[in-house]
């Protein structure tokens, strides 16, 4: 049983790898082919919400698709959907048919990744789930990191570059056929408890931690450089502070994985909140000294991803079945509403405000993060007296 499990575990990480490599590298390469026909980052916006509403809209079907199909049968329908829809870019240039195209990718990889994260906390055991999926999220991180490497490479392509794209995901198919456990749910089980209906209520602090990274991962791309600079730090200097939080957000989740199964997955994660809230707000005055900056940025980094890893933890201690295909596709649909919405309301406060409004939004979420975490701990105390 072991050896099967590691088998199968390695072999959905590498094709979810895959899928991460590939939709790192069409994001990026979208907005470059766009901005190369003269379009604006208007339309660069809409292009990229139009992605995040597919996964929206998917998010209350999860569920029944996953127990309708079966697991390994979506994710291998996702990635040919996600791979055609990316191919189909290179022969048009319509606007309304690239939109639709990426609609088709949102709704793709929101089951993908929702049922790829939910197997992967079903392969887990209780003892070891921390670090289980603190590997799963930490590849896929990298992989998805390298895709603005490989869009800076076939960029020139011009006739290929996004069939190139579309074959990425391709590659993640063979290793899809290697697996010889499948998730498992019964179609009772979703009618009965599986609901996202049901399983919201019983996970608000997982889905506002969610959000919460996702705000912050999301700003610490976009607007974190803006930050530094408005604070007397060069350009050159500041492209850099996203890398210091990404590398200790990859670098750390195994760690803290392993801190969790160890002291308790609760306490770290209420934990990492409070360093999270605590290291915010000296961020405008360390980010001016580098002996300062670089070890804070690391450890907010490290902090911050590991409330996002231990929040999908949770998931898999939780819930079983299709309750957990359920709980899977919220933490999606948090992620895709809080990237899209929370740079637009972090940008517009930096430019009426002042670019110190990027740390009051993010502690804002820090802070909403540990009140759901208290809210949920009062809600099970309740219950118990009663």
């Amino acid at each position: 049983m072991k050896v099967i499990f590691t088998r199968d575990f390695l072999a959905l990480i590498l094709s979810v790898a895959v899928v991460g490599l590939g939709s790192g590298a069409t994001l990026p390469l979208t907005a470059l082919a766009l901005t190369q026909a003269g379009y604006g980052t208007d339309v660069v916006g809409l292009l990229t919400a139009a992605q995040a509403g597919g996964g929206l809209v998917v998010v209350p079907f999860a569920g029944w698709v996953a127990a309708r199909f079966g697991g390994r049968q979506v994710i291998v329908g996702a990635v040919l959907v996600v791979a055609i829809a990316t191919a189909l870019m290179q022969l048009t240039a319509n606007l309304w048919l690239w939109a639709l195209l990426r609609v088709l990718c949102g709704a793709a990889l929101m089951l993908l990744f929702t049922i790829g994260e939910a197997w992967v906390n079903q392969l887990a055991d209780d003892a070891t789930r921390g670090r289980v999926v603190a590997i799963y999220a930490t590849n896929f991180t990298l992989f998805q990191m390298s895709g603005p490497v490989l869009v800076s490479q076939i960029s020139d392509l011009m006739h290929s570059r996004f069939l190139i794209c579309g074959a990425l995901f391709l590659l993640a198919l063979p290793m899809l056929a290697t697996l010889r456990t499948t998730p498992h749910a019964a179609d009772d089980e979703h009618a009965a408890h599986g609901s996202w209906r049901r399983v919201l209520p019983q996970m608000p602090a997982l889905v506002v931690g969610t959000g919460f990274f996702a705000l912050f991962d999301t700003i610490a791309l976009s607007l974190l450089p803006l930050f530094a600079m408005s604070h007397g730090v060069t350009s050159e200097v500041a492209v850099l502070s996203a890398s210091a939080l990404l590398l200790g957000d990859t670098t750390m989740q195994f760690p803290i994985g392993w801190l969790a199964d160890r002291l308790g997955r609760e306490r770290v994660h209420i934990g990492c909140g409070v360093i999270v809230v605590l290291l915010l707000p000296l961020l405008p005055w360390a980010i001016k000294s580098p002996w300062l900056c670089w070890p804070l940025l690391y450890v907010l980094g490290a902090a911050a991803g590991a409330i996002y890893t231990l929040s999908l933890v949770a998931c898999g201690e939780r819930f079983r079945g299709i309750a957990l295909v359920s709980a899977s596709s919220l933490v999606g649909a948090s992620w895709s509403a809080a990237s899209f919405g929370g740079p637009l309301v972090a940008g517009a406060l930096m430019k009426g405000v002042g670019d110190d409004a990027m740390v009051g939004v993010l502690l804002v979420a820090a802070l909403a993060f540990l009140a759901a975490v208290w809210w949920e701990r009062r809600r099970l105390t309740v219950r118990a007296v009663g």
